[in-house]
C-alpha cells in the first residue's frame, strides 16, 4: 500500500510538472489558433465588450458592470451593475443573471435605457431610475425578433405566424397563414442573397410592419438525416437547385391599429426576387428593388402601403451580366433618396427624387462604397470605402449639397465604425497589418479624435513567433490586373532551404481574404503550419470581392476559369522563390475554395502533391438557384459552362493525394456534391480519401474545429513532409 501511494504521488507530481511545462510553453497550438480552441481567446487582440452609443453617450460592459461616459468630456462612471439588474428583476420573480447579457442601449428622455433577453422575456430598463420600463413575453420557437422604439414593441415569427409583443407583456397573433410550406417574416427569403438579413420591417412611426411571405410548396424536399437520435431521423429542407422551381415571395403590410394585413399587388411573383425593402419617411409607401430570375434586370418599384397598390416603377437597371442590389434606399427627405449602384462599374452613391429622376451622381472613381449611413439631419452621407486601397476601409463624410468629401479616419488599415444618433460622434475600431487594435471616439464634425479608449498589445508577443506574415502583389493572368496575396512563412528562410508550400484558396465572390487588417487578416492555421516548416500562400483572384464589377464578373457563366488562371500565376510566383520546393506543393480550401481545390488539382495533375477539399461544390447544377444562376445561368441555357465546371467529370484526372471532407447535414453545399464525386472516382478507378463530420452544417464549428484542422495538418504532414 505504501509503495502504491509513492507511485501515486510520483504520478501526480509528474502530471503537475507536465501541466506547468505546458502552461509555460510558448509554442502556439491549434487550441490557441482555431476558433473553438480552449486557448483561442489568448491570441485575440483585446477589445471592449459591447461598446455602443446611447445618444451621445458611449457605454460598454466591464465584468459585472455597465460603464457609461457622456461626450465630449468622456468621463466614465458605472451606469448599472449586474447586482442592480438582479434586484430590479427580483420584483418580477425572474431568475438572476449569470452574467450581463447582450444589451441594446438607447437614450430616452435624457435617460439611458438597455434592452436584453432573459429566460423567455425581454426587458427594457431605465438605468438611472433602476426600474423596468417594459416587459415583453416570448415563447419557445419565437424567431427573428425585430424591435421598434416608436411602438415600444417586438414582432417575431414562428413558422407561418407573426406575433406582436407589447410593452405590457402581451403576445398577440398578428397574421397566420395556412400551409406547412409557408413562412412569414423569415430572414431566409431568397436564401439570404441580395443583402437580405431580415424579413420584418417596421415603418418609421411604428404604426405598420412589412414582412416577407415565403411559399416553398413548389420546391422539392431535400433529405438531411439526423444521426443523433436512437433511430436516425429524416430532417428535410427546401433546397431549390439551379434551373429548378424556386419558392415564391410576397410582401405583406400589417397595420397595428387596424389589426389588418394587406399584400402588395405585385402580380405573378414566381420569377422575381423582392429585395431591399425601404419605407418612405412618412410610412405611407414601400419601395422594393425587384430583380428578375435571370438577374440581369432590376426595377425600383413603389407601392402604396395602405392598400398594396403598385404606384410606379421609378427606374430600371439592366446589365449584360447581372445586377445585384444589396442596400436599401436612404431617404434624405420625403421626395429625395440615395441609391447605391454599380451601374458605372463600382458601387457608388446616386441622388434620386421619388419621380425616378437621377439628380446627380454623388461619388465616383475606381473604388467601392462598402457601407453608407445618413446623418440625422440628412445633410451628410458617411461612407466606408476602398478609396485609399482595396485592402483598406476608410470613413469619409460627404456633404450631399456641395459634393465635398472629407476623410474622417486618417490611419491606414481596416476601420469599423458606429455613428451616434445625433451625428456628432463616431466610434472607430480599427487595425492594420502592424496594429492589433485601436478603439477610439471621434468627432464627425471635425474628424478629430475625442478620446482613445483602447490600444491593444500584440497578443502574440507572449509566444515564440518564428513566423513572418507578409503581403504583396502579382499580376493576374490577363497580364494587367494587380492581385494581392498574403504569405505566411518561417523566419530566416534562405536559398539553401527547400520548404513545402500550401495554397489556401477561396477565390469566389463576396469574399476577400487579404486586407490591411492585423497581420494582413491572418489565419490561425497558416501560422500553425508555418511554425511546422510550411509556407502558406493565399491570393485574391479575379472574381473575389470589393474590386468592382468587372473584376468580380469576369467569371460570369464560367466559374473556375479565370480564377484557376490567376491561382496558377500565384503558384508560378511561389515556385520562383528560392526556398520553395516546387515538388512539394499542397492546396486546401472550403466551400467555393473546395471547388477551387478540385479545380486546381484535376486540371493540373501532378502539380500538387496533396490537397484537402472541404464542403466542396463539385457540380454547380446541385447548387442553389439565387447564387448559382447569378454567376452561371441555368444548366439549360449554359450547358457548356456547367460542363467545364463539373469536377465529377474530371475526377479521372486525379493523380495526387486528395482528402475530401464534408459535413453530413450541410444545408448550403449539400452532401450530395462529395458523394457524387466519390461515385465518379469509383467509376474512373481513382482513390481519393474521405472524412465526414456528423451533425455539422456548412463548416465545422466549436471545439471540433480543432479536430478538423488537426486532421488536415496530419494529411499534409503525411504527404508533403
Amino acid at each position: 500500500m505504501r509503495n502504491q501511494r509513492r507511485v501515486l504521488l510520483l504520478v501526480v507530481a509528474l502530471t503537475i510538472s507536465l501541466f506547468t511545462m505546458a502552461q509555460n510553453s510558448k509554442e502556439l497550438t491549434l487550441q490557441h489558433l482555431m476558433p473553438g480552441g480552449r486557448n483561442y481567446s489568448s491570441i485575440v487582440a483585446k477589445n471592449i465588450k459591447q461598446l455602443q452609443f446611447a445618444g451621445d453617450n458611449y457605454i460598454y460592459v466591464s465584468g459585472n458592470k455597465i460603464i457609461s461616459a457622456s461626450l465630449p468630456d468622456g468621463k466614465e462612471s458605472t451606469l448599472i451593475t449586474k447586482q442592480d439588474i438582479d434586484l430590479i428583476l427580483s420584483a418580477t420573480k425572474a431568475d438572476t443573471l449569470k452574467s450581463i447579457p447582450q444589451i441594446f442601449a438607447s437614450e430616452e428622455n435624457e435617460a439611458i435605457t438597455i434592452r436584453f433577453n432573459h429566460k423567455g422575456k425581454a426587458y427594457k430598463i431605465d438605468c438611472q431610475a433602476k426600474k423596468i420600463l417594459s416587459e415583453y413575453t416570448f415563447v419557445r420557437g419565437d424567431k427573428h425578433a425585430e424591435y421598434s422604439a416608436e411602438a415600444d414593441a417586438y414582432v417575431t415569427t414562428v413558422g407561418n405566424t407573426l406575433h406582436l409583443h407589447t410593452a405590457d407583456g402581451k403576445r398577440v397573433k398578428m397574421v397566420k397563414d395556412e400551409g406547412e410550406d409557408i413562412s412569414l417574416g423569415s430572414n431566409y427569403v431568397h436564401r439570404n442573397e441580395f443583402g437580405i438579413e431580415k424579413g420584418i420591417f417596421w415603418s418609421p412611426q411604428g404604426e405598420s410592419v412589412a414582412f416577407y411571405r415565403m411559399d416553398e410548396s413548389r420546391v422539392k424536399d431535400y433529405p438531411l438525416v439526423n444521426i443523433s437520435a436512437r433511430q436516425a431521423q429524416l430532417q428535410s429542407i427546401k433546397y431549390p437547385m439551379a434551373g429548378m422551381n424556386s419558392h415564391t415571395v410576397k410582401v405583406g403590410v400589417y397595420n397595428i391599429k387596424k389589426k389588418k394585413a394587406v399584400y402588395l399587388k405585385s402580380g405573378k411573383t414566381d420569377e422575381r426576387y423582392f429585395t431591399n425593402i425601404s419605407w418612405s419617411p412618412k410610412g405611407d409607401k414601400l419601395y422594393i428593388l425587384e430583380v428578375n430570375r435571370g438577374q440581369d434586370t432590376c426595377n425600383l418599384v413603389c407601392y402604396n402601403a395602405k392598400n398594396g397598390a403598385k404606384e410606379s416603377v421609378l427606374f430600371t437597371e439592366t446589365s449584360n451580366k447581372y445586377t445585384e442590389p444589396e442596400n436599401p434606399l436612404l431617404f434624405i427627405s420625403d421626395t429625395e433618396f440615395i441609391y447605391l449602384s454599380r451601374k458605372d462599374g463600382f458601387r457608388h452613391a446616386y441622388l434620386y427624387n421619388t419621380n425616378g429622376e437621377e439628380l446627380k451622381q454623388l461619388t465616383s472613381g475606381e473604388w467601392e462604397i462598402i457601407e453608407a449611413q445618413l446623418s440625422a439631419d440628412g445633410k451628410y452621407l458617411y461612407i466606408l470605402t476602398t478609396e485609399e486601397s482595396p485592402l483598406q476601409r476608410t470613413l469619409y463624410k460627404l456633404d450631399i449639397a456641395s459634393g465635398e468629401k472629407t476623410r474622417i479616419t486618417p490611419e491606414e488599415g481596416v476601420h469599423k465604425v458606429q455613428l451616434s444618433a445625433s451625428g456628432k460622434y463616431y466610434i472607430d475600431n480599427y487595425s492594420s497589418h502592424n496594429v492589433p487594435r485601436v478603439v477610439k471616439v471621434g468627432s464627425l464634425e471635425s474628424g478629430a479624435e475625442v478620446k482613445e479608449l483602447l490600444r491593444a498589445k500584440n497578443p502574440f508577443d507572449k509566444f515564440d513567433m518564428p513566423v513572418v506574415i507578409e503581403s504583396g502583389t502579382i499580376t493576374a493572368a490577363d497580364g494587367v490586373t494587380p492581385l494581392y496575396y498574403r504569405m505566411t512563412r518561417p523566419v530566416d528562410v534562405d536559398s539553401t532551404q527547400k520548404l513545402p508550400a500550401i495554397v489556401y484558396v477561396y477565390g469566389g465572390p463576396h469574399a476577400q481574404q487579404v486586407t490591411d487588417a492585423f497581420m494582413w487578416n491572418y489565419r490561425g492555421w497558416d501560422i500553425y503550419m508555418a511554425q511546422r516548416g510550411y509556407v502558406v500562400f493565399t491570393l485574391d483572384n479575379r472574381g473575389s470581392a470589393n474590386r468592382g464589377l468587372e473584376f468580380e464578373s469576369v467569371t460570369h457563366r464560367q466559374l473556375g476559369v479565370s480564377e484557376l488562371a490567376d491561382q496558377l500565376k500565384g503558384v508560378e510566383y511561389l515556385k520562383s522563390l528560392p526556398y520553395i520546393d516546387g515538388e512539394r506543393l499542397g492546396v486546401h480550401g472550403w466551400s467555393f475554395g473546395g471547388f477551387m481545390t478540385l479545380n486546381m488539382m484535376l486540371n493540373n495533375p501532378g502539380m500538387f502533391k496533396a490537397g484537402v477539399a472541404g464542403g466542396a461544390v463539385t457540380d454547380w447544377k446541385y447548387y442553389e438557384i439565387m447564387y448559382g444562376e447569378r454567376y452561371m445561368g441555368t444548366p439549360k441555357n449554359n450547358p457548356e459552362g456547367y460542363k467545364k465546371a463539373d469536377m465529377n467529370s474530371l475526377s479521372g484526372n486525379l493523380q495526387d493525394r486528395l482528402l475530401l471532407i464534408h459535413c453530413d447535414t450541410d444545408p448550403v453545399v449539400v452532401w450530395q456534391h462529395t458523394l457524387r464525386f466519390l461515385e465518379s472516382s469509383i467509376d474512373n478507378g481513382v482513390y481519393p480519401d474521405y472524412f465526414v463530420y456528423p451533425g455539422h452544417g456548412h463548416n465545422v464549428v466549436g471545439p471540433e474545429r480543432v479536430h478538423l484542422y488537426e486532421k488536415i495538418t496530419r494529411y499534409f504532414d503525411d504527404f508533403l513532409k
